[in-house]
């Protein structure tokens, strides 16, 4: 086998990059899911407990974490349909418009969540 220089080229196409946003944010949305587990066996140990964590999760930080969670999840939900139609459609010579689309459409979700959070 021939020596080939290890070129990283590839990594600034746009479908390389919806590939590894969508690796990203899967990654990220398991490491949240313990502490969903968590609030949830809050709500086992007593209303007390839960009542604390709920007016903890009021403040501005939470909320833009909130915000970064439903762009977590609409990236996510959009890069899993790009994989599907990758992998059951024909090859369109427009997956990059595509790609962009999606990625667009997730921003704007996260935006309409977190306006309709502070207002």
């Amino acid at each position: 086998m021939p020596n080939r220089p290890h070129t990283t080229a590839y990594r600034q196409d746009r479908l390389w990059l919806a590939a590894m946003v969508h690796r990203i944010s899967g990654v990220l949305l398991a490491c949240f899911l313990p502490l969903h587990f968590l609030v949830l066996g809050l709500a086992i140990e007593g209303e007390a407990k839960l009542n604390g964590f709920l007016t903890w999760t009021q403040s501005p930080l939470v909320k833009l974490a909130e915000t970064g969670l439903v762009a977590l999840l609409a990236v996510h939900l959009l890069g899993g349909l790009r994989v599907l139609v990758i992998e059951h459609m024909p090859w369109r010579d427009d997956q990059k418009r595509l790609a962009t689309w999606a990625m667009s459409i997730a921003a704007a979700v996260a935006a309409v969540f977190l306006i309709r959070v502070y207002t």
